[in-house]
């Protein structure tokens, strides 16, 4: 039996989800809910895949969501050719889709769950006492999850717990944001206290202890709580449960089911259509010898962000080759970016704008270059495409890899995080990143001499240390927007112009002809990890592609959907909006 809190999503559709007149009002039944196969119909529907920051979900129906997931396209790990999103290029309003999407997603999950809540006295004489308290617990988990994402990204929002009329939904006002994440912690106490640590094999596989541990010590960290995320993050460790999986590369792939470093996730079966599916975005990030568009992928800022083998930055080790960009790196930088002159999906890869032809791995045969701009003007601007999560399943079938919402390695590191800004700095702190970056590299973490192992117990190198920890280990998992969002960096992070590659002439003259493939020289990095290629720029060796714009004075919170400003006249704009 797997040790993790890994859910089995079945789309279901039932008589009481037919009414969705807003997000704020909801349906009910009189006779629903009153066996435990009805009540566990429901609550399979609080884990849709669809409320838990899914990526290229497409159900059954043929619905494709927006991803949260995929939030790292508003961030400067993320490039796609010379556009920008609606958050790093300032056009952020309240009709924007995600906006919208977040909103209503989050809102239709918190009725439902409330829905279950009000009607468990239904089935009370069908039920044990037990399993009615499980699953109130799982409801409540849903419905902390949902508010959690709601005051993070919106501030403060309405905030409902019983069943709504449609004259309620439509006059509800704003509670603050510090006052519903008190009633967040209560549902996650709730469920850490009702929820079992694992499931039987005959069971659904709903939340468990440690998933509402993980989930509150994360809204805890967001909010800057670092007492609550410590203490509840140790909770999460103390269940022994966990441990990371051995590699970091095969952690995310299809091939990989219910590792024990998920704490928290959503399963992909393309049985029960729920998978990333042929076509659209699943080809945003491939290769163009793969099949796919080479559009959104990974940034130059990203690739300079990882470390060395060293444990040092690119601007300050001896081991960083600006001509050779991929060696002597963090494991992770080849894991997630694919390396120059390696296999990639049945191809050499190599965008350098001389090799027009390249090795066509499974037949032995050279065919044109199609990932090198010399040859095809739309293959990848900055030359980089994106290794992590991505195998050859992307391409024979409708891949169906977990949905990982949260991990082991992020539990750690938040761990290590809130004690770092509490100022309580012990050996704890240093084991808990060590561990995350040792797996990285394959090697007990007590084994210091073969990896980069972190000694320091200053509070500001450490932070420094535990932020670079993060992009290094959650590029392309949806946390670096949120983080940049609570350490307040996205005004420096998100205003910095995006580069790439020149056109293919150019970079001949002027680049590969004097030797000076594939970056001129070495980027400077700053006090916060940030590279800077101004001077490459303004020496004409590489090519602006965006301008990125971030307005501080009111991103930090995304505006209230323009639709519920409209029909309820309680409802107040965030500041800027």
């Amino acid at each position: 039996m797997k040790r993790i809190a890994i859910l089995l999503i079945i789309i279901i559709s039932y008589s009481c989800n037919d009414l969705n007149l807003s997000p704020l009002s909801e349906g009910s039944s009189e006779n629903w809910y009153s066996t435990p196969e009805e009540i566990e119909m429901a609550v399979t529907e609080l884990f849709n895949i669809d409320y838990w920051d899914a990526e290229l979900t497409r159900i059954s129906s043929g619905n494709a969501g927006y991803s949260l997931e995929w939030t790292d396209r508003f961030t400067d790990d993320w490039t796609a050719r010379t556009t920008t999103s609606a958050v790093d290029g300032g056009t952020l309003t309240s009709q924007t889709n995600f906006v919208n999407w977040t909103w209503n997603n989050a809102y239709k999950c918190i009725a439902a769950a409330n829905r279950i809540l009000l009607n468990l006295d239904k089935a009370s004489s069908n039920i044990t006492e037990g399993k009615l308290n499980e699953f109130a617990a799982n409801a409540k988990f849903a419905r902390a999850g949902q508010y959690s994402k709601l005051i993070f990204h919106y501030g403060d929002v309405p905030y409902y717990t019983n069943l709504l009329t449609i004259e309620e939904a439509f006059s509800l006002g704003q509670t603050s944001k510090e006052t519903i994440l008190d009633s967040i912690y209560a549902d996650y106490d709730y469920a850490i206290k009702y929820l079992p640590e694992v499931y039987g094999s005959n069971e659904y596989q709903f939340a468990t202890k440690g998933a509402a541990l993980a989930m509150k010590a994360r809204i805890a960290l967001y909010t800057g709580d670092y007492r609550t995320a410590m203490e509840t993050a140790k909770l999460c460790i103390d269940l022994e449960i966990y441990s990371l999986h051995p590699n970091y590369r095969e952690l995310f792939l299809s091939s990989t089911k219910n590792s024990a470093e998920t704490i928290f996730g959503n399963p992909r079966s393309t049985e029960l259509g729920v998978m990333i599916p042929k076509g659209g975005r699943s080809k945003e990030p491939l290769s163009r010898l793969a099949g796919g568009f080479a559009n959104g992928g990974p940034s130059w800022d990203l690739l300079c962000a990882y470390l060395c083998t060293d444990g040092l930055p690119v601007d300050e080790s001896p081991l960083f080759d600006p001509h050779k960009p991929f060696r002597n790196r963090d494991p992770r930088c080849t894991a997630s970016i694919v390396e120059f002159g390696t296999e990639w999906l049945g191809y050499i890869y190599q965008p350098h704008p001389d090799s027009l032809t390249t090795l066509k791995t499974s037949t032995g045969e050279y065919v044109s270059n199609a990932d090198n701009r010399a040859i095809l003007m739309y293959s990848s601007f900055n030359g980089l495409v994106w290794k992590k999560k991505i195998d050859q399943d992307w391409l024979d079938l409708e891949t169906d890899p977990d949905n990982i919402v949260i991990r082991y390695a992020d539990v750690l590191l938040m761990y290590a995080e809130a004690k770092i800004e509490l100022g309580d700095i012990d050996q704890s702190v240093l084991d808990a990143i060590n561990k995350v970056r040792a797996r990285a590299y394959g090697v007990h973490f007590a084994e210091t001499n073969l990896y980069p192992a972190i000694t320091t117990t200053n509070q500001a190198e450490l932070r420094k240390f535990l932020r670079i920890e993060r992009r290094m280990e959650f590029a392309f998992e949806g946390r670096r927007y949120s983080d940049l969002i609570r350490w307040r960096l996205a005004e420096k992070a998100l205003t910095k112009n995006r580069y790439g590659l020149l056109d293919p002439d150019d970079l001949r003259e002027n680049l590969v002809n004097t030797g000076g493939w594939f970056f001129p020289e070495t980027p400077e990095i700053d006090e916060d990890g940030l590279p800077d290629f101004t001077s490459m720029y303004d020496k004409g060796l590489i090519k602006l592609l965006a301008v990125l714009s971030f307005d501080a004075s009111k991103q930090y919170l995304w505006p209230i959907p323009s639709s519920e400003i409209e029909i309820n006249k309680n409802l107040t704009q965030n500041p800027g909006y």
